[in-house]
């Protein structure tokens, strides 16, 4: 799967004219600031919003439904982000349920347990270490049948380190999912000199 974002803009500043792609087996960054752009950039990279510019394309043709069905948008601001007082064994079972799976606590516990987090449960989900947030919500959108992308929108603003993030990122472009990550400058600046210094 190949997604290609080419000169989307949205309104007369929401979004200004922005390319990238991102496809099946590797992690892109783009980066775009201020507090509004990166989630409409993740909206329209993921089939979720219109475009007044520009196209997205899956596979070469455009299809938003099909986008919309197989590319998850994770953690994005007022969109998609969990509430920051919710538990993470909360946000975990309403994930499920999204998933086709029982939304009990104890599934959820279970779940969390098998994935080695079983000590973050009772946490709210804004106390949660920066890195380990985004491991869980790219591993609960990754449970969601059809699913072959993921949208990443600001890590950055947890704080945290930028490669730890850049890492889980790629970590599972190497299981094989597609996946995007809209960023800051910064982030892009402290990833693009790690790899250099590689």
């Amino acid at each position: 799967m190949k997604i290609v974002v080419d000169a989307v803009a949205k309104g007369r500043s929401a979004l200004p004219a922005t390319s990238t792609a991102f496809e099946t087996g590797h992690a892109s960054l783009v980066v775009t600031e201020t507090e509004q752009r990166p989630t409409v950039l993740g909206l329209v990279a993921s089939g979720r919003m219109k475009v007044d510019a520009g196209s997205v394309t899956i596979d070469g043709r455009a299809d938003a439904a099909g986008l919309r069905r197989r590319v998850a948008l994770v953690d994005a601001p007022t969109v998609s982000e969990p509430e920051p007082n919710v538990s993470v064994t909360g946000v975990v079972a309403e994930e499920l349920m999204f998933a086709g799976h029982a939304p009990t606590p104890f599934a959820a516990a279970r779940w969390l347990e098998g994935m080695g987090l079983e000590a973050i449960a009772g946490l709210p989900i804004g106390n949660v270490e920066p890195a380990a947030r985004i491991r869980l919500l790219l591993e609960l959108a990754a449970l969601r049948k059809d699913v072959e992308g993921l949208v990443l929108v600001a890590p950055d603003r947890h704080g945290g380190e930028p490669l730890a993030w850049w890492r889980i990122a790629q970590e599972f472009a190497e299981r094989g999912y597609a996946v995007l990550a809209v960023a800051g400058h910064a982030s892009r600046t402290a990833i693009d000199a790690a790899e250099v210094a590689r």
